[in-house]
């Protein structure tokens, strides 16, 4: 009798640890499945629906368009012409081609003008709009609240409104930004003249750099500092690739760039600000993530 009670107890115990195994199992499952899905994305043309859905959203980015196609094209033009006034000696003045060396150092002398052209508009272009971007840093903050607010409804956190005070920090976090932005440039233009791994690592660094200024306008909201806002981008590398590929690719197209630049920066504001909201409110649900959350 006592042998079969030790039995039936042994019996229970290993069927019990068992069940426990089993469910455990299942909720870490249920656990990392729920992790996983729990960052939604939101796709572009959401975001183009929902700005053309609200004349305020759009409106705005109407009138910011207009704003940084203007601002974008003085700087560039201030920049371009302040550069060729202080080359215009070298390469107007080609070498004389009466000798082999002459040839020679004329093919050089036609080969870094080409060269120095190219590199001189695309740093005009981006040192322009950076300028730009800073001094409409409070108009594009506007329309990322904005859109925030639209989208979020009632769950919306208010910070302390419209005040000069505030202006004066969006005016701070964007020459922070621009600032960050011409150090990227000049590593760019360095890294730029390696063969095939420059251009990659150019087009990378401007990808996560426009993801950055996107990003900065719903956490500079929150009070967020530059340290935080580039541990979100590495955090969430994913989506800021997402975020900045386009962006980055349009600011690389000659010419047409300040116009397409201005085009897509209040659209990527606001699908930017949408997909940032959702991120952190998915953050909050699942607070358990691999990555620890930036402290506001």
């Amino acid at each position: 009798m006592v042998s079969y009670t030790k039995y039936y107890d042994n019996s229970c115990k290993i069927f019990l640890s068992s069940e426990s195994i089993y469910t455990n199992s299942v909720m870490n499952k249920r656990n990392l499945h729920q992790k996983t899905v729990s960052i939604s994305w939101i796709p572009l043309s959401t975001s183009v629906a929902f700005i053309f859905k609200k004349p305020l959203l759009f409106g705005w980015s109407l009138f910011l368009v207009l704003a940084t196609i203007a601002l974008t094209w003085l700087g560039f033009q201030l920049t371009t012409g302040f550069v060729d006034n202080l080359t215009k000696p070298f390469f107007t003045t080609a070498p004389a081609t009466e000798s082999i060396w002459g040839w020679i150092k004329y093919g050089g002398w036609q080969s870094s003008k080409w060269l120095f052209l190219l590199v001189s508009r695309i740093l005009a272009f981006y040192l322009a709009f950076l300028t730009a971007y800073s001094l409409s840093a409070p108009l594009y903050a506007f329309l990322s609240t904005a859109a925030e607010k639209l989208y979020s409804g009632g769950a919306f956190e208010f910070d302390d409104g419209f005040s000069v005070k505030g202006i004066l920090r969006d005016l701070l976090e964007g020459i922070k930004i621009g600032l960050f932005g011409i150090i990227v440039t000049m590593i760019a233009l360095v890294i730029g003249f390696i063969p095939v791994i420059g251009q990659i690592s150019v087009f990378l660094l401007y990808t996560y750099y426009s993801a950055l200024m996107f990003v900065d306008y719903p956490s500079s909201r929150r009070r967020w500092t530059l340290g935080q806002k580039l541990s979100w981008i590495r955090q969430h590398g994913n989506q800021s690739f997402r975020l900045g590929i386009v962006p980055a690719a349009v600011s690389m197209i000659p010419i047409l760039n300040v116009f397409l630049m201005a085009l897509v920066f209040p659209l990527f504001t606001v699908h930017s600000t949408l997909n940032f909201y959702t991120i952190e409110k998915s953050r909050q649900r699942v607070p358990a993530s691999g990555n620890p959350r930036p402290t506001h």
